[in-house]
């Protein structure tokens, strides 16, 4: 509980009644004074959000004046999402940073093993808070990026240890070193050619519970299915490609790869299939766009095909999932009926 408590310190500089706060949270204030009390994942991702919500800093109030407002990690987790790799995706990240003009200096040195990402945060008082901050989001943003669950080789501070640096260690297998010369993330070299297998569709997902996916940190492995997602989302956009083409950014033969597919209990077309559906459900969301251009983008001549393909999907019309989604009245969104096929791509 020491270690909340110290998280929760900007909070409280800010006037927040850290009493106020756990109620708030549902969990007992009593919990504070009670050094060997834990909290389970859930309680406290809540309280965090809790935190930042009050402060409207991302920060939660250890800057001591320098805060990070709320949609700062969203604007930098899309300014990254097209990067062909995680080498591109951290040095865009450290562009963005100064940027948008926060203290944080972002510094990749590589070698021929290992590589460094030295961080810095020279005008922030409560910087040993934030420098542990920014190297435990890294390693998990990573993790998520690349589907892998990355385990730093170690990590350094420039600070002397704290008392609860224990808790800080259990996060990590790497070594968790205090006063050295600099606080840096020291990794394999070769994470940084690991491609991102993600894109704008899952980031809006990952993004609406950031916090808790990278406290948990549970990135899974990406497996075959994925790595097609991964191939058509990122080179090829809102076409598909043939399948031949996947096989041969895959490096397998059509056979070997029609089998491997089998074996995971899906198909190529499957796989197009579920695109096109999460695809559908984004950009339905934004009511700029008409659903006769959506369908048009899901690869459909017809809004009549795709109205069926969506029903299929989810049982529902697009129309009733946008007046749903986006709290329009009934009248709000025109119906589409239900003629002739129109489909265009495979």
């Amino acid at each position: 509980m020491a270690y909340v408590k110290r998280l929760l310190s900007g909070a409280a500089r800010e006037g927040a009644e850290l009493a106020d706060l756990m109620r708030e949270a549902g969990l007992e204030p009593a919990l504070l004074e009670r050094p060997e009390a834990a909290l389970a994942t859930g309680d406290f991702i809540r309280l965090m959000q809790i935190v930042m919500r009050r402060t409207e800093d991302e920060f939660i109030g250890l800057g001591r004046g320098t805060k990070s407002k709320p949609g700062t990690f969203s604007m930098m987790a899309h300014a990254v999402i097209n990067c062909p790799n995680l080498e591109k995706a951290v040095q865009r990240s450290a562009q963005f940073y100064k940027l948008v003009d926060l203290p944080l200096d972002l510094r990749l040195e590589k070698g021929e093993r290992e590589t460094r990402l030295v961080i810095d945060s020279p005008s922030v008082e409560s910087r040993d808070n934030v420098l542990e901050a920014m190297i435990f989001i890294s390693v998990r943003f990573w993790s998520w990026l690349t589907g892998k669950n990355l385990e730093a080789t170690s990590i350094h501070f420039d600070f002397p240890e704290p008392p609860q640096a224990g808790e800080f260690r259990r996060l990590f297998r790497g070594r968790v070193v205090y006063n050295d010369k600099v606080s840096a993330l020291v990794f394999p070299t070769s994470w940084l050619s690991l491609p991102l297998v993600q894109n704008p569709l899952s980031l809006s997902k990952f993004l609406k519970d950031s916090l808790a996916l990278i406290i948990v940190g549970n990135a899974q492995p990406i497996g075959l299915p994925e790595q097609i997602r991964a191939i058509i989302s990122k080179e090829y956009g809102n076409t598909f490609p043939d399948f031949a083409q996947v096989c041969e950014q895959l490096s397998m033969t059509p056979q070997t790869l029609r089998r491997r597919l089998k074996e995971e209990n899906t198909s190529y077309q499957e796989i197009k299939d579920s695109i096109r559906q999460d695809a559908s459900l984004y950009y339905l969301g934004k009511e700029e766009l008409s659903i006769d251009e959506i369908a048009l983008m899901m690869g459909f001549s017809e809004a009549s095909s795709f109205h069926r393909a969506f029903k299929k999907w989810t049982g529902r019309t697009p129309a009733s999932y946008r007046r749903e989604l986006l709290g329009l009245p009934e009248d709000a969104v025109e119906e589409e009926d239900d003629d002739e096929d129109g489909w265009v791509a495979g």
